[in-house]
């Protein structure tokens, strides 16, 4: 192992970030074929289903490192404004340039491709940057999370964690149920007050992995969970569909909470990382692909989307494609003397 990495972190960040371009990439096509083809083949549906549970785990693997690495820390005064000098000041900074490089894009793009829907094009563009104004509110609290979790044992944590679970991932989907077979207005009020609400708890989720709070169960029990919580979000997305209700996998639903975590606490428990040299290159330059590859979906799906191929091997033949532009683009980037570490955030 090397001396300076945890490989299974890396391992988890390479995960992400290419289920990230996976969901992007089978989104980008199924979007814009969607126009087109009223009626898609019982695979080509389930494999959209498939891959948006696929692509919900990116997310949550994030968030779960960064629970796993910054919350087992000792926070006084002066290491609170370190760490919001370090982290925060450059996440901010980093958002309102790539905001601004999308946003000129988006004007390019408008200028120069008259058939272009400029607001399809913009929301292809920033449909990942939703996550930056989120990780910044969570870095920001970080600090004092971690000294509060440090005078508590990870039992009392656990316990408190499955209850505000119930409320930000049970309750909501015991709404939607009612909602779906036609009881409307079921809205049970809650407040998550402090807690950060589902985006917290997958970070607390990932500062319990580290304490080892989930070890007295076993792999088996875990593999059987990650299966269990794959199947139900595919077959609740095609009851969805069959019913006509228009229903959007996201990270609220319980299933990719159960899903996510149980994936995570299964490569927790790896001791060693086949191929690990591949494995870190992909983890090195994650974030900066997360900023990046978007730039590269506008020019590339009207190229793919009109290959004679399925929506499934499109979607397979774009994702490739995006993870070698951005890959390349970022280590072009990274390699600009002074600017290009700090344009990607990458220390």
């Amino acid at each position: 192992m090397s001396q300076n990495r945890i490989e299974w972190i890396d391992l988890v960040r390479a995960i992400a970030i290419l289920t990230v371009l996976y969901i992007h990439a089978t989104d980008g096509i199924y979007i814009i074929s969607s126009d087109a083809i009223m009626n898609y083949t019982l695979f080509s549906r389930i494999f959209q289903f498939a891959s948006l549970f696929i692509g919900r785990i990116g997310v949550p693997f994030f968030l779960m490192i960064t629970g796993y690495l910054l919350l087992d820390r000792a926070y006084d005064d002066e290491k609170v404004r370190r760490f919001w000098t370090k982290n925060c000041k450059g996440l901010i900074i980093v958002t309102v340039i790539w905001s601004l490089i999308y946003a000129i894009s988006i004007t390019y793009v408008s200028l120069f491709s008259a058939n272009v829907n400029t607001i399809e094009a913009g929301n292809l563009f920033f449909s990942h940057m939703w996550y930056m104004p989120m990780i910044i509110g969570m870095y920001l609290s970080l600090p004092f999370v971690a000294s509060a979790l440090s005078h508590y044992e990870p039992k009392t944590i656990e316990q408190a964690t499955i209850v505000f679970s119930f409320l930000a991932f049970l309750l909501p989907f015991i709404s939607l149920l009612f909602d779906m077979q036609g009881i409307k207005n079921i809205n049970i009020q809650f407040c998550l007050g402090f807690s950060g609400g589902i985006y917290g708890i997958y970070i607390i989720l990932g500062w319990l992995v580290k304490k080892g709070q989930f070890k007295k169960y076993s792999s088996n029990k875990f593999r059987l969970l990650a299966i269990v919580s794959f199947l139900i979000c595919v077959l609740f997305q095609y009851y969805a569909y069959i019913r006509g209700y228009p229903f959007l996998l996201w990270y609220e639903f319980p299933f990719i909470l159960t899903g996510s975590l149980a994936l995570f606490e299964l490569c927790s428990r790896r001791k060693k990382v086949r191929g690990f040299k591949g494995v870190q290159f992909l983890s090195k330059y994650s974030f900066a692909v997360f900023l990046i590859h978007n730039l590269f979906r506008i020019p590339l799906l009207p190229l793919v989307v009109f290959l004679p191929f399925t929506e499934p091997v499109k979607a397979i033949i774009l994702w490739i494609l995006l993870i070698i532009f951005s890959y390349a683009a970022a280590a072009f980037i990274y390699r600009i003397p002074k600017y290009g570490k700090f344009i990607l955030y990458m220390r």
